[in-house]
């Protein structure tokens, strides 16, 4: 594979399985060293030990803290020297109307979802602006558009799109480029029992123009594609990684 990340340093978070475990796995493979975070250290462990001991590092820490963000970004320069690139993908999600989301829950899915991407990216600035780094924030189809039944998820997916818009305005002409991916159906840990692919429902197989759900190593190009020097010229952009989904405008195939 490629070595497109030699010498880079890389903070994954939420790399304790899913989208966030093929992406460490992907820099990893193109010569990156990559510090794996997740808030359940049994999960970022496993995945450590099965790559290069001199590549991966693992740093539990929860992203909806501030505190042990702030520590995990210390902790990879100590070890480094630098950070090159940042990947927000730590998430959560949470079904419910307004009415049946309490202020509890709403709290839990817009500080995972959505402050923990200004927390790490807030600690990790001034070290991108040392590199001239970039940032891969994770949003989602439901950052650009809204589904039934998901307001708190949706609310906060829509956040992280447009404050990867205004970072990118922010610290452009700074040499730090900041994008996002929009994943679709994605199938990991929280949209499968077993985690392997099966099918879909015909209902929701019918919104995707691929007929397919993704899986997380589809987004894990994407990511590295636009942490690369390949998207040098590319800044504040959410990429749809969805299959098609958002080609459509919502309404069912006609004959």
């Amino acid at each position: 594979m490629e070595q497109r990340f030699d010498g880079k340093v890389v903070i994954v978070t939420g790399a304790g399985s899913g989208i966030g475990e093929a992406t460490a796995r992907r820099f990893v493979a193109e010569g990156a060293r990559v510090v794996l975070t997740d808030s359940v250290a049994d999960k970022i462990d496993a995945v450590v030990a099965s790559l290069p001991g001199d590549r991966a590092t693992a740093v539990t820490a929860d992203s909806s803290d501030a505190g042990q963000v702030a520590l995990m970004v210390q902790e990879t320069v100590q070890r480094y020297g630098r950070l090159d690139v940042l990947v927000n993908n730590a998430g959560t999600i949470s079904k419910g109307t307004v009415q049946d989301t309490s202020v509890e829950e709403w709290h839990r899915v817009i500080e995972t979802d959505l402050s923990g991407v200004f927390y790490g990216t807030k600690a990790a600035l001034e070290y991108l602006l040392e590199s001239r780094g970039c940032i891969v924030n994770v949003s989602s189809v439901s950052g650009v558009a809204a589904d039934w039944r998901m307001s708190a998820y949706n609310a906060a997916k829509g956040g992280v799109s447009n404050f990867t818009r205004a970072v990118a305005l922010d610290h452009g002409k700074d040499g730090v480029r900041v994008n996002a991916v929009a994943p679709g159906f994605i199938w990991t840990d929280l949209t499968s029992e077993d985690g392997e692919p099966h099918e879909l429902s015909d209902e929701f197989a019918a919104r995707i123009a691929l007929g397919r759900g993704g899986l997380p190593d589809e987004v894990a190009a994407a990511i590295t594609f636009l942490a690369s020097d390949d998207a040098r010229f590319i800044t504040g952009v959410v990429l749809p990684v969805d299959g098609g989904t958002m080609a459509s405008n919502g309404q069912p195939a006609q004959a």
